[in-house]
């Protein structure tokens, strides 16, 4: 199988051991890799180089695409990185606000990447509004309310239908349950672990909590200091840790 995503020597710095560097992967159709490490280890930078947010220092990115083609982000242009990132791609912040249009209904947040694919027919977007709301447990009567009116946790899945809608092959996810409540948490945890599974999403996950790495990512880095200090599967990682500071990062969660 062909990955999806190569990663090679990815390096972006602010300052000594800021940012990210040094970073080669490979992600496969399907496969869920979640990042997890300290605040400052680099996480979040990281993610904004892989999804073409950023431009690095160096290193390269490349994408094999729905057409069959290998496409070198960082050689290609801004426009197409743009186009990729509303249609092939999504990107889930951690604050819902940040991801959703908050003046426009619930609907048009959802129909807004199909009129990006060129979708006119308005039949058709309201259509799509309301089987992706029921899908993501959200009651389809509030099609035409405003996201502001939405508890936290209703803009966290709404903004997951807005970037879904697309058919996307990749997810980009920042901390997606940071600020929940743990009963909101593990209601939206167990909606992501179907929708992945059931569509067969690609998704880069960064965290800070492992029991969110460890219920939806099949495979871990660890981060410090803007390094990757470990990778394996997650059960290897959380329940034998190699690396001295994994091994701290696992312990202190486990502690009482």
């Amino acid at each position: 199988m062909k990955a999806l995503l190569s990663v090679q020597d990815l390096t972006l710095l602010y300052g000594p051991e800021k940012g990210c560097q040094d970073v080669s992967f490979q992600l496969y159709p399907g496969e869920v890799l979640g990042i997890v490490g300290e605040s400052g280890s680099g996480k979040s930078t990281l993610l904004s180089v892989l999804s073409g947010r950023t431009t690095p220092d160096r290193g390269q990115v490349s994408y094999h695409g729905r057409d069959g083609d290998e496409v070198d982000l960082y050689r290609s242009s801004e426009a197409h990185r743009r186009s990729l990132l509303r249609t092939e791609w999504g990107f889930v912040e951690q604050n819902p606000r940040d991801g959703l249009r908050m003046n426009v209904s619930a609907g048009a947040n959802i129909g807004e990447r199909l009129m990006a694919q060129g979708v006119r027919h308005y039949g058709q977007l309201r259509q799509a509004g309301l089987q992706w709301l029921k899908q993501v447990e959200i009651d389809p009567t509030r099609i035409d309310d405003l996201p502001r009116t939405f508890s936290g946790g209703m803009q966290q899945r709404l903004q997951i239908a807005r970037n879904l809608v697309s058919s996307p092959r990749l997810i980009f996810m920042d901390e997606p349950t940071g600020g929940l409540d743990v009963s909101v948490q593990a209601h939206l945890l167990d909606l992501l672990r179907g929708l992945v599974r059931e569509l067969q999403l690609a998704v880069v996950i960064v965290t800070h909590d492992l029991a969110v790495a460890r219920l939806l990512a099949d495979r871990l880095m660890v981060m410090r200091r803007s390094r990757v200090v470990e990778s394996g599967l997650t059960d290897q990682i959380l329940d034998d840790p190699q690396h001295p500071y994994s091994q701290l990062l696992v312990s202190s969660v486990l502690q009482p």
